[in-house]
């Protein structure tokens, strides 16, 4: 549910464009099953079904992270360098998920975050995209506060891709300039041809303008990341975050992706949360969680080249799975 209402409160009060309000499942969740009569809303998470609401219930809900009254704008261009102080975190009081993390993130730099499911990956990021506030601390982007940030200057500087890649009915264009609504269709072709999904795109029956059907479902899963990657190359944010992007994804096709998410990485902030390596090697730096707190932090090369720690057992069982 919470997913839902996060997604609302800035389209509803027209200070967000569709294209800027990442990530693009949170939108469809909103948008295509919110306003059909009698849904039933289903929980992403794996908790099972949730009651029939009435969309007005939702829609008088006041968000849990509320717009600045008198916000502090970025200046620009926005560089992305991210600090977390002191960030503490708990979805239940009782069940604290993260512990006083500190990071700094230079701008530009590409950080993978590894750990065992609930060790507080995922939870980093949804604070960095300011879907929820911290219990304690605070989220810097550029210096700034993200609760003195507008909505607007904030899903301008970060988006996020999920494992998902979730497509909303319509042509693959229309699907694309969801980054930035205004962009031209030179601009359309141009990111997709960036990300490498040009050839498979002009191979479809109508090309850029083949209907991808509800949920993209006309796509394959590899296809479907590519077009979720050329809408993030449009949008051109400076904080990228890829949450289990390449997870559902087969070998194959985790290579194809792998070429166009060194393209779409390329001189911006990045944060990849990912079980499988192949993914975490393109990383400048790595931070291994450990329930909610960072156990370690370095290169890729340098964790495995010390032959110690997590990431270091990790990349064995990786290479020895190769042979």
């Amino acid at each position: 549910m919470k997913r839902i209402i996060l997604a609302l409160p800035f389209l509803i009060a027209g200070t967000g464009s569709i294209g800027r309000t990442a990530p693009a499942e949170t939108r469809a969740l909103a948008l295509s099953e919110l306003f059909n009569p009698g849904v039933v809303f289903q929980d992403r998470n794996g908790d099972g079904v949730v009651d029939f609401v009435d969309a007005r219930i939702v829609l008088a809900e006041k968000p849990s992270v509320p717009e600045p009254e008198s916000p502090t704008p970025l200046e620009r261009p926005i560089r992305g360098s991210l600090d977390l102080d002191g960030v503490e975190f708990s979805y239940r009081p009782e069940r604290p998920v993260l512990h006083e993390v500190n990071l700094h993130i230079p701008a530009g730099q590409t950080v993978a975050l590894v750990g065992a499911t609930g060790a507080g990956k995922s939870t980093i990021a949804k604070l960095i995209s300011r879907f929820y506030d911290p219990s304690a601390g605070g989220v810097r982007l550029d210096g700034v506060d993200l609760r003195e940030i507008s909505e607007a200057d904030l899903r301008e500087a970060t988006v996020m891709i999920t494992q998902d890649g979730f497509l909303f009915s319509g042509s693959v264009a229309d699907n694309i300039a969801f980054g930035r609504p205004d962009a031209s269709r030179d601009e359309v072709v141009d990111a997709a041809r960036s990300v490498g999904a040009h050839e498979f795109i002009r191979a479809l029956p109508d090309g850029y303008d083949t209907d991808v059907r509800k949920r993209g479902g006309r796509l394959s899963a590899g296809q479907r990341q590519l077009v979720a990657f050329a809408r993030a190359f449009l949008a051109d944010p400076a904080v990228l975050i890829l949450d289990e992007a390449t997870s559902s994804l087969d070998v194959p096709t985790e290579r194809l992706v792998q070429r166009a998410l060194r393209t779409v990485l390329r001189d911006r902030t990045a944060l990849i949360i990912a079980h499988r390596l192949s993914t975490v090697e393109i990383a400048d730096r790595v931070l291994v969680l450990d329930a909610g707190r960072v156990v370690e932090d370095g290169s890729p090369d340098a964790l495995v080249a010390s032959g110690e720690g997590d990431f270091a057992a990790l990349h064995e069982s990786w290479r020895d799975s190769l042979v």
